[in-house]
């Protein structure tokens, strides 16, 4: 019994051992926070660290980006990437195109869709051809804006094409034809008339200014109906699908005729020619694209590696050239509808592995959308609008719009959606921009190449429509689509029970009624 006490006394270690725990259990409690300097202090020192992190760094990052790009294409270029140079203007255009949408996109409302990036870049290229100190540095070659947004073009019409589904469309079928060709037309035929009797435009141009506000935004609607579609709204009857299914349709057939009556307009000869000559331009886009499509669909083939990229590459490649070559065969009007043969064709082929490609095509469609909205805003000068004409655009959008509204209730008649359904379909067919964007400058960039003062003011007239288009309806669209779309569509939830409240109470109706 004397032993271990002897040991434990005499033991040193053991002393040593309490104290160190002792030091140890002290220093491993934290000291107690003071009132007001936990998450201040520490925002601040992490913000200020150095080397700096989170927001700091991702500025210093992105800006030294910036100035070695610059850098580069400077120490290449020489006095082109200097203000007042082509390339410094494009370079300028684009980065504050990117920051203009990115502004726009950080504006978040809830249970509202967020709005469109592009509305930020449109308005980036407005305000850099309209502040003076600026449009004296951004000057930009002719050649290369038509020849970026036809790039950007081509772009959007692959994605049009990959985006058509066949299973979709075999399902909705008449309601999804009727949607996307009565209001579509109904609004181009109202378009042209209004033109031609208040803008003083000719028959051919108030066409070509039609089918320009025709068409509906993939933009715009595409993602409100993802949103309504995640939350359940109208997924019963297949609403958001609808929407999706038919706005593809919609915007190939303005395209189509677009591009149809574009290639009358700028053809010498009799009317019956013209329209035999529109008919010829529509068909060899078809069978271009078809006999493309079909090579596509098979080369690559399934054992090569990297297949989606050779496809992705195919597939713009492509279209960049149906786009550029159409132009140069004389055939402008076939370019844009032989791209959307072509992508479609090949996008029925591919099946499920389609989706990889339209990543990659997402990814092309990302960078070339700042080129895009940023140069269409650039085109529109103020002190080249005259107070009038403005009015008259205004008033022939806003006359063609409410035609397109009451069209587009009447074509979803019949179809088994209630009043408020229609009501909303209505609303969701509002919003342009995307469309508006690639062909609403076609028509100014083909008169300037006939030098023609009098059709560089009909095609300044049709961009000066399409620009205050995108203005007014892709943020008023998108505003009607999130506050209607869980006011006037049911959801699925809450559908079920109404279903099955209905049934108890018919159940008890039909009970009481022989009695």
């Amino acid at each position: 019994q004397e032993r271990p006490t002897g040991d434990t006394k005499s033991a040193d270690g053991n002393i040593q051992t309490e104290e160190t725990a002792l030091l140890n259990h002290s220093a491993q409690q934290p000291p107690e926070p003071t009132p007001g300097s936990s998450t201040s202090t520490r925002t601040w020192r992490q913000t200020f660290a150095c080397p700096p992190q989170g927001f700091l760094a991702l500025a210093v990052t992105n800006v030294a980006l910036v100035a070695l790009v610059w850098a580069v294409v400077w120490s290449i270029t020489g006095t082109e990437c200097l203000p007042g140079g082509n390339l410094f203007g494009i370079m300028f255009l684009y980065f504050f195109a990117v920051i203009g949408g990115k502004i726009f996109g950080l504006i978040k409302i809830r249970t509202l869709p967020p709005l469109p990036a592009l509305l930020g870049m449109l308005l980036a290229g407005f305000l850099i051809r309209n502040i003076p100190f600026v449009s004296d540095i951004v000057q930009i070659n002719l050649g290369w804006s038509k020849a970026l947004r036809s790039i950007s073009l081509s772009i959007i019409l692959t994605r049009a094409g990959l985006g058509l589904d066949p299973k979709a469309l075999k399902k909705l079928k008449a309601v999804c034809l009727r949607l996307s060709f009565g209001p579509c037309l109904s609004e181009t035929c109202t378009a042209a008339v209004l033109a031609y009797l208040f803008m003083h435009l000719p028959w051919q141009w108030g066409f070509i200014l039609g089918f320009v506000l025709g068409a509906v935004s993939p933009a715009v609607v595409v993602p409100s109906m993802l949103i309504l579609q995640a939350g359940g709204y109208g997924v019963e009857k297949g609403v958001p699908t609808l929407l999706m299914a038919a706005g593809s349709i919609d915007d190939i057939l303005a395209i189509t005729g677009f591009n149809t009556c574009l290639g009358m307009a700028f053809s010498s000869g009799s009317t019956l020619y013209n329209v035999l000559r529109g008919v010829l331009e529509v068909a060899v886009g078809v069978a271009a694209g078809g006999i493309l499509g079909m090579f596509v669909r098979y080369f690559p083939s399934h054992d090569q590696t990297s297949l989606s990229w050779k496809r992705s590459y195919l597939v713009l490649g492509l279209s960049m050239f149906a786009v550029f070559g159409s132009i140069r065969f004389g055939f402008p009007g076939s370019g844009g509808l032989c791209t959307l043969v072509l992508a479609f064709v090949a996008g029925v082929g591919w099946s499920d592995e389609k989706r990889e490609v339209e990543k990659i095509v997402a990814v092309a469609w990302n960078i070339f959308q700042p080129f895009l909205f940023g140069l269409i805003g650039a085109e529109v000068s103020v002190t080249s609008l005259r107070p009038e004409t403005v009015g008259l655009c205004v008033a022939t959008l806003s006359i063609a719009l409410v035609v397109r509204i009451i069209a587009t209730f009447l074509m979803v008649c019949f179809a088994g959606f209630n009043f408020k359904e229609k009501v909303f379909i209505s609303l969701a067919w509002i919003p342009k921009a995307t469309v508006q964007a690639a062909i609403g400058s076609l028509a100014l960039d083909t008169a300037r190449s006939h030098q023609d003062e009098q059709l560089e003011k009909y095609g300044m007239d049709v961009l000066t429509v399409a620009f205050l288009a995108i203005l007014i309806t892709a943020p008023v669209g998108a505003l009607a689509i999130g506050l209607a779309g869980p006011r006037l569509l049911q959801k699925a939830q809450t559908n079920n029970k109404k279903d099955e409240d209905g049934a108890e109470a018919g159940e008890e109706a039909e009970a009481c009624e022989p009695s």
